[in-house]
């Protein structure tokens, strides 16, 4: 029978420490929102429900929970975590079934590891709670959870805890499951009787063992319930974040130079036998075939190469970028919402935008498609096999014929059918002896002062 499953992220701080006007959890790691990183593996699970707790900053979660069948409840005045999980009571009022408790700025809780937490509550000795902890390298001033196997025995607050039960590696995340039935009437036990009067989330631990029950544990690596709330843990979760994406596009068969210069997005797509020298970015949307060289300190983003396609030095590519099978474009070369046909080269010092080009075409160095008149864009069509010289600017629209050539440094305002040679320069003006008269003429003048 499946699981129904409901998913409450709490999004409400303020998020002071990153002093930024944009929501905590919408700062990106790997080109996306840390929010969306959670909701896409909470999204895995096919909840009944995904309900996000906000207050500051309310309207940016709207604008990016847009679509994403999540529903928003307000935490205002913001009273403690236990307060926070409380706003969803509503919108979870006739929900029977398995709850999970996550927080935004908690991106990258794996859905094996929502799984195992759900899993764990519907055992035979149905535990109270589920709680997700960790064991850090340094357990700083992270509250402690002593068990006995995966039965809780006591949480306790690091400040409040002995020098023996700080020895204990096990820590709280926060993160928790719950059944419906019993997470909101827990709640309405907890008390705000502490020194920040805040009604506090853990506090249902006790509060069932008051009545009787256990709650248990579920252990997960550090690296998955790694809080970020500033921008030096932000950039110290990228670091981690690519370095295991590099790890895996090696272990999936593809050869970078220099792991440590290159930068993945969250949705990088690369094959097998793929080879990315020194300095490559990766921005969203890349697609990556197999046997694919990239060579160092290029830029791509919403591109697809195709196998055995050839890119860079210093190369850019812009979204709708496509590169069909051995394509190769070379150093200083920028591609935007264009497609390079198969066999199809562009070596150097050239600009396609809006452009289609054949296979097997030649695009000669310094070769731009003059696509945009400061209003609109146009279309630059070149054909299989043509030849465009270096130097050329191809103003859209315009349609380069199959086996056509445009010689060097022309200016191609109208079409060119196919097998034609098109050639727009202005006359060159030849005076014999000139040079030599006005270098003589000059050396003379200055040497008289």
């Amino acid at each position: 029978m499946t699981q129904k499953i409901a998913a409450i992220i709490l999004a409400a701080g303020k998020g002071t420490r990153m002093k930024s006007d944009t929501h905590k959890v919408l700062h990106p790691i790997a080109g996306k929102p840390m929010l969306h990183h959670l909701m896409d593996s909470v999204d895995a699970l096919s909840p009944a429900h995904k309900i996000v707790i906000v207050g500051d900053k309310a309207d940016q979660l709207e604008k990016a929970l847009d679509g994403s069948g999540a529903k928003m409840a307000v935490q205002d005045p913001q009273l403690g975590t236990g307060h926070a999980v409380q706003q969803a009571g509503d919108a979870l009022a006739s929900f029977n079934g398995d709850v999970l408790i996550l927080y935004g700025d908690v991106p990258f809780v794996p859905t094996a590891t929502m799984q195992a937490m759900v899993d764990r509550l519907n055992k035979d000795d149905a535990p109270a709670i589920v709680v997700l902890t960790f064991r850090p390298e340094d357990t700083q001033a992270y509250g402690r959870v002593i068990t006995d196997g995966d039965r809780i025995v006591k949480m306790v607050e690091h400040k409040d805890a002995t020098e023996a039960e700080r020895e204990c590696r096990n820590c709280n995340s926060g993160l928790m499951a719950v059944k419906s039935a019993d997470l909101f009437a827990l709640l309405a036990r907890v008390t705000n009787d502490n020194a920040a009067g805040e009604y506090y989330l853990p506090d249902i631990v006790n509060i069932a063992a008051s009545d009787g029950r256990h709650s248990a544990v579920v252990d997960t690596d550090p690296f998955d319930v790694a809080g970020i709330n500033s921008r030096s843990e932000l950039a110290e979760m990228e670091r981690q974040w690519q370095d295991r994406r590099r790890a895996q596009a090696m272990a999936d068969g593809a050869s970078l130079i220099a792991p440590e210069t290159v930068w993945f997005s969250a949705d990088t797509k690369i094959g097998r036998d793929v080879t990315i020298e020194p300095n490559v970015f990766f921005g969203p949307g890349v697609r990556v075939a197999d046997g694919v060289k990239i060579k160092a300190h290029c830029h791509i983003e919403g591109a697809t190469l195709a196998r055995g396609v050839q890119v860079g030095p210093f190369a850019r590519l812009r979204p709708g970028a496509v590169l069909e099978e051995d394509a190769f474009i070379g150093n200083f070369v920028e591609m935007k919402k264009s497609t390079l046909g198969k066999g199809a080269k562009a070596s150097h010092l050239t600009y396609l935008g809006d452009a289609t080009v054949g296979a097997g075409a030649n695009i000669g160095a310094g070769t731009i498609t003059c696509n945009y008149d400061g209003y609109f864009k146009y279309p630059t069509v070149i054909g299989e096999g043509a030849f465009i010289g270096s130097n050329s600017s191809l103003v859209a629209p315009v349609t380069i014929g199959k086996g056509a050539i445009v010689g060097a440094g022309s200016a191609v305002t109208a079409d060119v059918m196919d097998g034609d040679l098109r050639l727009v320069r202005g006359e060159q003006l030849v005076k014999p002896g000139w040079a030599d008269r006005f270098n003589d003429t000059m050396r003379r003048k200055k040497k008289s002062g």
